[in-house]
């Protein structure tokens, strides 16, 4: 079963538009825990706008399910995550007022960055994927730089899924089979849903685990956290 890893950024967002702890973000990732989430993402910017630097030292202290970090590979993110040493570290080329991560790394361009980075995280036995778009030729060189996993860049499957689901996902069944062959874990992540998720799942046998916040979180707002999570894993059978 592919595995479910819950961004908890949104919920973060909310408890900063008022200040104080409420919702407490260290509670909804072990009730996500609890309800059957078997990982938590987040993902810290440098403003700390959603995620605060504080929040991640306390998530890790209390998950007990797999700890995912995301971002981009500047120092202080660096340090971050060496400190705390999650089960895994997402490298995002994001820039730090993009509102949300919005493309791959192109992963020859970046390649020589991109390998001492994923050299260092897997000296201190941190398993390092890259968000990288469906494309072939980026999945193998990512293999070649050392990486664990890809993580593909869902937002265009997720735009082109009503007109055309077997169009939209071609290019990510190319790159997930590329990486099975090149012995990369394959993640997933951005503009999932319930809508699109279990074609998703279908049409990619080796795909390891799929990082979801916004949509989780809305859909949370109508049908209950638990009901929620219970559907997205109905969703990865």
């Amino acid at each position: 079963m592919t595995r479910l890893s819950v961004n908890i950024n949104k919920i973060a967002t909310l408890r900063n538009a008022r200040g104080g702890n409420n919702p407490d973000v260290v509670q909804v990732a072990l009730d996500c825990e609890k309800f059957g989430a078997e990982g938590i993402t987040v993902h810290p910017r440098p403003d700390e706008r959603h995620i605060r630097y504080a929040d991640v030292r306390a998530l890790k202290k209390v998950i007990k399910t797999e700890f995912n970090i995301e971002g981009n590979p500047e120092q202080k993110f660096i340090d971050l995550v060496l400190e705390v040493k999650p089960s895994q570290v997402t490298l995002v080329p994001d820039e730090p007022d993009a509102v949300t991560s919005n493309q791959g790394w192109d992963t020859f361009k970046h390649a020589a960055f991109l390998k001492e980075i994923i050299s260092e995280f897997k000296r201190n036995n941190i398993r390092v994927s890259l968000f990288v778009d469906p494309k072939v030729t980026v999945v193998e060189q990512a293999a070649l730089i050392g990486a664990d996993r890809v993580e593909l860049y869902t937002e265009p499957y997720a735009v082109g899924f009503f007109a055309n689901k077997e169009l939209a996902v071609l290019a990510y069944k190319n790159a997930a089979d590329v990486a099975k062959i090149v012995g990369l874990g394959l993640n997933a992540g951005h503009d999932l849903s319930l809508e699109n998720l279990a074609y998703l799942k279908q049409q990619l046998s080796n795909l390891d685990e799929v990082s979801i916040g916004h949509a989780l979180v809305c859909d949370a707002l109508y049908y209950g956290l638990e009901n929620t999570i219970q559907l997205y894993k109905r969703c990865l059978v």
